[in-house]
Parts: structure tokens; C-alpha cells; sequence
């Protein structure tokens, strides 16, 4: 659109896909474009520096999904010749006060009628990020190997209007109190997990997993505390203990931002949103990855939740991983990011049996 907003807007991509990376030069677009079941593949059309009004309707390319483009790799088509991938099916579950959830199912590679799979509910960091319509490959991996796939985008996720983003503020701020960390965002991955069981017919609701990592080691630590849901759990590269975190993090004092106030004012509220408050309640096995170079959730708070564990007679399994930092999964090793894809599903076939 003009930029004295006389114009109405102009899509310039849209359908269910997911921009990676763009650059625009010399009256042309250039998108790194990916789909829940294609690799990122590069698209280029003709954006004139005058926009929309430069294209007019003879210039729009046609098609299933335009806006697309013209695309000018194929990194999938070798891909999915030799492998099988997992279509996700979006839907809405209802919170426990009625909030609509986004919400998405993977079924099981290869799923029969009738059969029943162990499924596993993703929960993603930040909390403030959100998952998409791109192609993930632990996804793809969990369910190429049996699993069902179920994750959402609960309150407290990027994408939405800013009242979802900031609804997992603490009740102690005093710019937009919300439930803090393990409230609504808690009943949100819930009613996914509720929903998925009702409406899917290949979701075992006997053999339910929960796994994440950052926050959503954080979610995974804060559910096996409060529920009994899940039979398995992996939390990876968690946030335990708010209160310890807060000092020795590398973005050590940014929590407060969200909490209202600082560790040393009110230590009570940073206890009372830790999972390790509640490890008594932990009776769900879990398997605990940690880094040993994180600096973002030190190792010490994989190390807090083992410990307790122990000392209460529970049979937690702790993997560390050397050399490595927050972001093993992403840009680890090449053999560690494969071991721990190993442990990972070694763990839940273990707990939950094959499909």
C-alpha cells in the first residue's frame, strides 16, 4: 500500500506458508518460502519500487497459493522421494475459560484406521514465540517414527494480538497483570492435549508424552508437577528455578520485566512460578537434556531438578551434553543434534511403547 495509506493494502505472499528470509533489489522479491511439509525453496517475482501499483492485476501470478512467484529451487522434491512426511491438521481447543487455542495434530507416518498411536505434546521456547506453518524436522521425526504430534500456540506466544503475548504476565506487575508463567499457558497446552484426544482417533490417550525445551522445558517441568496426565516427559535446557535464574543467566535481571519486580523485592513470586517448587509432586518419568555451556538456563537448573528427584527416590534419567549451549538443537554438533534425537526417541518408545 502507498505509505500515505490512500492505497488498500496488497498481499504481497500469503496462503499457509512461512517467509524464512526476504530481500527486495532492483524491482525484484526474493523469499526463502517453506510449508509444514517442504524445505525452504526460493521464489522470486516482480516487485516494482511503486508495489502494488506497480504489479496491477496483470501481473499477478496464477496458480494454487498465489501470491506465490516463480520458484527456482527443489531442494523437497529429492527430499520426500525417500521420505514419508506428516501432514498437520490445525484446529481450536477451548481453555479452561473458553479461550480458543490454535492448536495442530500430526498424525503417525503411515497410520492405520483404527489403531491408536503414543502421541507427544511439543510445547516451544520464549515464551514469547510461537510455532508456524514451516517445516520442522522434529516433528517430522517424531512422526516418522511412530508418534503422534500435537502443539499449539498457548497465551503468552508471538503472532497475536498483544493482550496474548502479555497474558502470561506475572499478578504482581503493574502494567497488564496476568496469570504468570504456568497459569492460562498451562491450561492452554492442556486443553490441546484434551481436544487432540477427543476429536483424533489415532491419539492413545493412555500413552500421552510431553516434551519442550527452554520455556517449554519450563512448561514440560511445571506440568508433570501439576498433572498426571502424561506418562513420559523430556524437559530440555529448562528453566527450573526462576529465583536462582535470575542471578545467573546471561540475560540475568530481564525477568523482572515480566515478574513486576526484581528477585531481591519479592523472592516469593519467583518461587512460587518454579517447577522445583513442586517436585514432590513429580511422579511422571522424565528424562532431563542440558548443555553444559548453556548460558541462557545454566546447567545448574538440570542439575536443582535431578537432585531433588533423587533425594525423593524418583528415577530421573539426566543426559549433559559437552561443549555444547542453548541452542544444541538448532546449531549443536552434528552428532550430538543426532544423539539427542536418539535419546529423545529411545526415551518415549521406552515409556510409551511403539505404535
Amino acid at each position: 500500500m502507498a505509505t500515505s495509506g490512500d492505497s488498500k493494502p496488497f498481499a504481497i505472499v500469503d496462503g499457509e506458508r512461512w517467509v524464512a528470509a526476504w530481500d527486495w533489489a532492483g524491482g525484484t522479491l526474493a523469499m526463502a518460502v517453506s510449508t509444514p511439509t517442504t524445505l525452504p525453496e526460493l521464489l522470486v517475482r516482480r516487485l516494482p519500487s511503486n508495489g502494488a501499483e506497480g504489479l496491477g492485476p496483470g501481473a499477478e501470478p496464477e496458480g494454487p497459493g498465489a501470491p506465490a512467484g516463480a520458484r527456482l529451487t527443489d531442494l523437497t522434491g529429492p527430499f520426500v522421494a525417500k521420505t514419508r512426511l506428516s501432514e498437520p491438521q490445525p484446529f481450536v481447543a477451548r481453555s479452561a475459560d473458553g479461550t480458543g487455542v490454535p492448536c495442530w495434530a500430526m498424525p503417525p507416518v503411515g497410520a492405520e484406521p483404527g489403531r491408536r498411536y503414543p502421541t507427544l505434546l511439543n510445547v516451544h521456547g520464549g515464551p514469547f514465540s510461537s510455532y508456524g506453518n514451516r517445516f520442522f524436522d522434529e516433528f517430522q521425526i517424531e512422526a516418522g517414527n511412530g508418534f503422534g504430534v500435537l502443539y499449539c500456540n498457548p497465551r503468552g506466544s508471538s503472532g497475536y494480538e498483544e493482550a496474548w503475548g502479555r497474558a502470561v504476565r506475572w499478578p504482581e506487575a503493574e502494567a497488564d497483570p496476568g496469570s504468570g508463567w504456568g497459569g492460562v499457558d498451562f491450561d492452554d497446552v492442556m486443553a490441546c492435549v484434551e481436544e487432540g484426544c477427543r476429536r483424533f482417533g489415532w491419539v492413545d490417550a493412555d500413552r500421552l508424552g510431553i516434551m519442550g525445551g527452554s520455556y517449554g522445558g519450563y512448561m514440560t517441568s511445571w506440568a508433570i508437577g501439576h498433572t498426571d496426565r502424561f506418562k513420559a516427559a523430556c524437559s530440555e535446557r529448562a528453566c527450573n528455578n526462576l529465583l536462582t535464574l535470575e542471578s545467573n543467566s546471561d540475560i540475568a535481571g530481564s525477568f523482572r520485566t515480566a515478574v513486576g519486580r526484581s528477585h531481591l523485592e519479592d523472592p516469593a513470586a519467583y518461587v512460587r512460578q518454579s517447577p522445583i517448587t513442586y517436585v514432590s509432586r513429580m511422579t511422571t518419568p522424565v528424562l532431563i537434556l542440558h548443555s553444559e555451556d548453556d548460558l541462557r538456563c545454566p546447567i545448574s537448573q538440570a542439575e536443582e531438578l535431578f537432585v531433588a528427584l533423587r533425594l525423593l527416590g524418583r528415577d530421573p534419567v539426566f543426559v549433559r551434553f559437552p561443549g555444547e549451549s542453548h541452542e544444541l538443537s538448532r546449531s549443536g554438533a552434528p552428532r550430538h543434534r543426532v544423539e539427542r534425537a536418539r535419546l529423545i526417541l529411545d526415551w518415549f518408545k521406552e515409556k510409551l511403547g511403539e505404535g
